[in-house]
């Protein structure tokens, strides 16, 4: 299919008829089956992993022959999804989505803690309340491997186009990107964004006044006033809350490296090991509360912004540990809670400790 007939072919999920064709060119990734091996066999010997590669093969072939539709990929999502949160949390709870159409279609917005869970749990909730799932934004920089794109556009994850360079090009990516938005909404397929590029590596959850700009690009094509449009997107804010961040260590040390040197290093294969700490790694309790469809006039990004983060905050889970980082005494702060901070604490140099702090404080700042 050109571009012309589908004018977001680059960046949209794959459609039933593309899932065969993707599967079986992950299959032939040679460097996807490697990932596989070296994860499975870590302690195997270099020639056994060559010995196996043939095998693994066919065993994909023969087990995702069953996968010939994005439904089909979502319930093995799902099944995988159920077995993570049982090992790796102490329950997960939702509240709002009560209050939300099933028939509707919305753009969510929610905190962004981690890369992968984050939209995870936010279709899980969705899945289990008999509403669609969503179409996930994903930036092109967690994107660097081929097998990388062709699994997230697998499992309907659409790409923000980050990596455009030059005026021009970039206005053009927005425009694309700001279109294919409300065509996802105006076909009844809901949207999940985190309301700022990158993670909350603070615990300061703030959404940028430009993911708004960019969602009214289509609007201004189409002469609608920004409060207009933005009602018309159907805006729901999510706040996604984690007792304990499985990547909290890596993140105030990469805060404090910038800080202490300036400039951070980031490794090559940093954001896929985030992605699987945060899948594998332990998350204690995990809350996800949704909002109210903003249905106000709100004529400016920055006053939409506010109103998104006033219901962030608002709706954000406290666990007995963000309140004792931000000094609260509390009854649910426990001897077991200072000493799982402490633990956490000796990971990283002195100098490092206000960034871990401040990470799990800022959420109990930010509601007061």
């Amino acid at each position: 299919m050109s571009t012309k007939t589908d004018p977001y072919k680059d960046i949209r999920p794959y459609q039933d008829d593309e899932i065969p064709q993707a599967l079986d060119r992950l299959i032939n990734d040679n460097e996807f089956i490697d990932a596989i091996l070296d994860y499975r066999f870590k302690s195997h010997a270099t020639w056994f992993k060559a010995l196996m590669t043939p095998m693994v093969k066919v065993y994909l072939k023969y087990k995702w022959a069953k996968f010939t539709s994005v439904e089909a990929i979502q319930i093995e999502v799902e099944k995988f999804l159920s077995k993570t949160l049982k090992t790796t949390t102490q329950g997960v709870n939702y509240s709002g989505l009560d209050k939300l159409d099933k028939e509707t279609a919305y753009l969510f917005i929610s905190n962004h803690r981690d890369i992968a869970m984050d939209p995870a749990l936010v279709n899980y909730g969705l899945h289990h309340s008999q509403h669609q799932t969503v179409r996930i934004a994903i930036g092109d920089n967690l994107l660097k491997k081929p097998c990388a794109t062709e699994l997230m556009k697998l499992n309907k994850s659409f790409i923000v186009n980050r990596s455009a360079k030059g005026p021009r090009e970039m206005m053009k990516a927005l425009g694309q990107l700001s279109s294919y938005i409300k065509h996802s909404l105006d076909t009844g397929n809901s949207i999940w964004i985190a309301q700022k590029e990158g993670r909350a590596k603070d615990g300061n959850d703030f959404t940028d006044p430009a993911i708004l700009k960019m969602f009214h690009v289509e609007g201004r094509k189409q002469k609608i006033a920004f409060a207009d449009y933005m009602k018309e997107l159907k805006i729901v804010p999510v706040a996604i809350s984690y007792e304990n961040d499985p990547c909290d260590i890596a993140k105030a040390n990469e805060l404090y490296q910038k800080a202490s040197k300036g400039e951070y290093e980031k490794g090559e294969f940093e954001d896929i090991e985030s992605i699987i700490q945060g899948i594998i790694g332990e998350k204690g309790r995990v809350q996800v509360n949704f909002g109210d469809v903003i249905d106000a006039n709100f004529d400016t990004p920055e006053a939409l912004a506010e109103e998104i983060d006033r219901q962030i905050h608002n709706l954000y889970e406290l666990f007995p540990i963000n309140l004792y980082a931000a000094g609260i005494e509390h009854e649910s702060v426990t001897e077991e809670v200072k000493a799982t901070m402490k633990a956490k604490l000796e990971q990283l140099p002195g100098d490092a400790h206000p960034y871990l702090i401040d990470s799990y404080a800022n959420p109990v700042k930010n509601q007061s």
